[in-house]
């Protein structure tokens, strides 16, 4: 299992959809910043939105089990073989990541029970 690389690459926020749904004063994400990067495998990184984290861990587990050998979606969502952009699920305030696949072997950092 390899490494895979996590850039913050846009904090958003939909301002017409904050005035309508939004809690007064809402602003972009607080918890991430952009071009932020954080490291994972098969555990999500500390310091990382569990949210977020709960959006985005399918495209982190394929790229760190060697999806960087092919792209995602029959080929026709992202060009580059080893990436994924994808956000969170915050429909108000969405955070944009760029996923990249890399040659860092991963390592355990607790023992297996059996």
């Amino acid at each position: 299992m390899k490494k895979v690389k996590i850039t913050v690459l846009q904090t958003t926020l939909n301002q017409e959809l904050a005035r309508e749904y939004g809690a007064e004063g809402l602003t972009a994400c607080p918890m991430l910043k952009e071009g932020q990067v954080f490291y994972a495998d098969y555990a999500k990184p500390d310091g990382f939105c569990d949210e977020a984290w709960k959006a985005i861990y399918q495209y982190v587990f394929a790229l760190a089990h060697g999806a960087e050998n092919g792209l995602f979606y029959y080929g026709d969502w992202i060009r580059k073989p080893g990436v994924a952009i994808c956000c969170c699920n915050d429909g108000l305030r969405p955070v944009i990541f760029k996923l990249e696949a890399t040659q860092e072997e991963a390592q355990l950092s607790y023992t297996p029970v059996r």
